[in-house]
């Protein structure tokens, strides 16, 4: 079974001085400000960058609870942080860096790093991205 999702963007103007709107299916973004400032400075309103760190930091978590339940494991926490790098002179994203802490009752160190491993790996936004990714854990 394949799941849609979807997303508008309207832009208006030029690259530099234009802006734009984002919207999703769900409503989550409505009408959501970018332009050249959110993107490249920091003006108020979103960017695409933002949103793929949001995305793939979400579907990491996700997964990685996947991976948990399935070894038998649940997770009281996991916090994910991604960072997007755009690399400005070849106008490409260069890596994603996704730093979680997380909180596993009863797991060994040598158990968790496997699940992440898949879970970086296997993802879906992590198979999307032609990037170097990586993860730095702390497993409090």
């Amino acid at each position: 079974m394949d799941i849609k999702r979807n997303a508008t963007a309207h832009w208006e103007g030029s690259g530099k001085d234009g802006k734009g709107t984002l919207t999703t299916a769900s409503t989550v973004l409505n009408n959501t400000q970018y332009s050249f400032n959110t993107r490249f400075a920091d003006g108020v309103g979103t960017n695409p960058e933002e949103l793929v760190a949001a995305a793939h930091a979400g579907c990491f978590a996700m997964k990685l609870a996947f991976n948990l339940q399935e070894a038998g494991f649940t997770a009281t926490s996991l916090d994910v942080k991604g960072v997007i790098t755009l690399d400005t002179n070849t106008g490409s994203i260069s890596s994603s860096k996704l730093t979680l802490t997380a909180s596993v009752p009863d797991i060994t160190k040598e158990k968790f790093d496997e699940l992440v491993a898949d879970a970086e790996a296997n993802c879906p936004i992590s198979k999307l991205l032609n990037t170097a990714i990586s993860v730095e854990t702390t497993l409090a």
